[in-house]
This record gives structure tokens, C-alpha cells and sequence, in this order.
């Protein structure tokens, strides 16, 4: 009887210690998986993408020509203002003209007496070619005057071409516009000197009615646009699908663009070869001397895209956090495609449909190995965007 007894409540304290084990640790697993981090996830899944590579640019008009005077002298007018539009022919500037228009009296003056002394050897030459003929004077007497006739021709054509090259210089004293374009800054004005050999131009007149946006390639990239060497670069800059162009404010240019040509030398010094797309500028609001970023679209067909905040990169080895069936974080190397528009990866391998992945604390509270509570990312926006509204 007392041994049953005490097998009873022997049995008793054993199931009391069972009960009370078990509710400790059921209580430690329910403390950690409260104190594990709410992270945001998403589930991975093959599909269709237009990611555009942005690539700074400097712009350019069709022709930036820089104005020189062609003579030296004051400045005594200037006829156009900054920023204005002009035609092909129209003045731009008056240079002093009075030394040049004195050149000119002076060699036409020159002329003048040139063509006097032509006539004058010509009389001469003509009546000594009279005399030689009939015998009355040497043959040397006739050549000297022949002479004579051919040295005075000479000096007025000598006189002729003077008068010319000042004509030519009065002329430039005029200054006009070889193209039609919009007047750039204007750092000399009314009684500035202007000479030839001035460093700072008069002005630039710029052709803006098309521009040219600049902007560089690396080696990798061009290798990818010639698929490494398998066709020619002009077919796969013909190829190229018309790109479009992010202003200096965000906003992208309502003209779509076209890559025109590619360098043939990469620099030694950046690496890099230089790039021109061609844009339309009917309004004119492009200007010379612009930035932004040309936008280059590339079309990517059943691939996995993530956001490049989802990741990290450790020692040139890029690294996605595949959060487990148990809520587990594992760091998982990937590969991406050097294409990018950046702010998403199109992931090449490492990844496989339906994993989930932590978008959101990579690099501070998302770690390999540690536990988390995942949230789903896509409802975690839209409840955000429900509560805002």
C-alpha cells in the first residue's frame, strides 16, 4: 500500500517536471521567434523586363563654330546679343574700319599709277619695236623697252593683288555668321581689341537645330554590342534601338534619339571609347555645353529581376539572402548581367523560382544564418500605400 503510494506520487512529480520542461521551452521558441527582425521578402519568378542603362552625357550643337576676327582692331559695334538667333550672313560684329578703308584708297591709288606706267612702257616698247624694224636701232634698244613693258605689267599686277588683299581686309572689319545657329557669350564688347590671335573668340555661333549627345562606352560594353566580336560594330550600331534623353531636372526629352556613331579607339586613359547619339531640337531648348544621362533600353525575355538593394557584394562575389523554409536567412552567390538600370539586377544564375529572398536590412540586420520574420513585401506596400490614402 505505501509502495503504491509512492510510485503514485513519484509518477506525478515526473509528469509535473515533464509539463514544466515542456513549457519552458515552448515559452523560449515563442521568445525567439518574437524577438526575431521583421523583414521584408519576395518571392522570386521568371519574367519579362525593359531595363535602361543610363549613361551621363555632354551636348553638343551640330556645329559649335568658334567667331575670330580675321583682322586686328576696336570693336566699334556689336550687332547681335547672347542667346539670340541668327541667320547664315547676318552681322555680328563691326571692327574700326578706318586704316582698312585708307589701305584701300591707298592701293587703288597704287593701281592707278601702275596702270600709267604700263601705258606709258607700251608706248615706248611699241615705238622702239617701229624703229627696230626699219633698221634705225640695235635689237638691244627694242629689248630693253620690251623689258621695261613686262616690269611695269608686273607692278600693276603686284598693285592689283595689294588692292585685293585689302579690299579682303576691309571686308572682315565685317563680321557675319557662317551658319545659321544661336550667338553664345559675348566676352568682348564695343572698344575691345579684337585680333586674330585673341585666345577667347568673339562668340560661338551653335547649330542647335539637331544636337549631339555625348557620352562613353566602356570595353565590356562594347564587346557586349558586338557579341564579343561575332559581327561588325556598325551593323550593331545601326541595330541599336533609338535611345532617349534625362534632362539635367529629371525630365526625359520628348524627342527619342538615335546612336550615330562610336570611336574607333578606346582611350588608354579611361577605357573607354566615345559615343554620339543624335537628337532633334525643333524648339531649340538643347543647348551647347547641356548634361544629362542618355538612356539606353535593353529588353530582357523569362529572366529574374531583384532589386540591387537585395543584395551585396563581398569580395567581387555578389551575394542574394534566400530566406529557408524555417525562416532561416542562407547568403547565396549569384551572378548578375552587367546591363542594369540601377535600381534592379536581371540575376544569370544562382537564384531558381519560387525562392524567397530579404529585400529589405541587407548589410545591417540581415545576416547569413540568422532567423527572421518574413513580410511579405508587395502587401507591406500596399497596406503602406492604403494607410497613406
Amino acid at each position: 500500500m505505501n509502495l503504491n503510494s509512492a510510485k503514485t506520487v513519484g509518477t506525478s512529480l515526473i509528469t509535473g517536471f515533464a509539463i514544466v520542461l515542456t513549457s519552458c521551452g515552448g515559452g523560449q521558441q515563442q521568445q525567439m521567434q518574437m524577438s526575431a527582425p521583421q523583414i521584408a521578402t519576395m518571392t522570386v519568378e521568371y519574367g519579362n523586363s525593359e531595363l535602361e542603362s543610363a549613361y551621363p552625357v555632354t551636348i553638343k550643337g551640330r556645329t559649335d563654330i568658334d567667331i575670330r576676327p580675321q583682322v586686328t582692331g576696336f570693336i566699334t559695334k556689336v550687332h547681335v546679343d547672347e542667346g539670340q538667333q541668327v541667320q547664315k550672313g547676318q552681322v555680328l560684329f563691326t571692327i574700326d574700319q578706318v586704316q582698312f578703308e585708307a589701305a584701300v584708297d591707298a592701293a587703288q591709288a597704287a593701281v592707278r599709277v601702275a596702270e600709267s606706267a604700263v601705258n606709258t612702257a607700251q608706248l615706248t616698247a611699241d615705238n622702239k619695236r617701229h624703229l627696230f624694224d626699219k633698221n634705225i636701232i640695235s635689237e638691244y634698244e627694242w629689248q630693253m623697252a620690251d623689258n621695261q613693258l613686262k616690269q611695269a605689267k608686273a607692278q600693276l599686277a603686284s598693285a592689283k593683288a595689294q588692292l585685293v588683299s585689302a579690299q579682303k581686309n576691309l571686308a572682315y572689319t565685317v563680321v557675319t555668321s557662317p551658319s545659321t545657329g544661336v550667338i553664345g557669350s559675348i566676352p568682348n564688347r564695343e572698344g575691345s581689341l579684337a585680333s586674330p590671335s585673341s585666345v577667347q573668340p568673339l562668340t560661338t555661333v551653335s547649330d542647335n537645330s539637331e544636337v549631339y549627345a555625348y557620352f562613353s562606352l566602356n570595353e565590356k560594353d562594347i564587346l557586349g554590342m558586338t557579341d564579343n566580336g561575332s559581327r561588325n560594330l556598325n551593323e550593331a550600331v545601326n541595330s541599336m534601338p533609338l535611345v532617349s534623353l534625362r534632362l539635367a531636372n529629371g525630365e526625359v526629352y520628348s524627342e527619342k534619339g538615335k546612336v550615330a556613331t562610336v570611336s574607333g579607339v578606346i582611350d588608354n586613359t579611361t577605357g573607354a571609347a566615345t559615343v554620339r547619339a543624335l537628337f532633334n531640337n525643333p524648339s531649340g531648348m538643347l543647348r551647347s555645353g547641356s548634361t544629362g544621362s542618355v538612356l539606353i533600353p535593353n529588353s530582357f525575355e523569362k529572366v529574374i529581376l531583384i532589386p540591387q538593394s537585395a543584395t551585396s557584394e563581398i569580395q567581387n562575389v555578389r551575394f542574394a539572402y534566400v530566406v529557408n523554409d524555417s525562416n532561416k536567412v542562407v547568403a547565396t552567390p549569384i551572378q548578375v548581367s552587367p546591363i542594369s538600370d540601377g535600381k534592379n539586377f536581371v540575376v544569370v544564375s544562382g537564384l531558381e523560382p519560387g525562392q524567397r529572398i530579404a529585400v529589405e536590412g541587407v548589410g545591417t540586420s540581415v545576416r547569413d544564418g540568422i532567423t527572421i520574420q518574413p513580410v511579405d513585401a508587395a502587401a507591406q506596400t500596399a497596406q503602406t500605400e492604403t494607410v497613406n490614402e
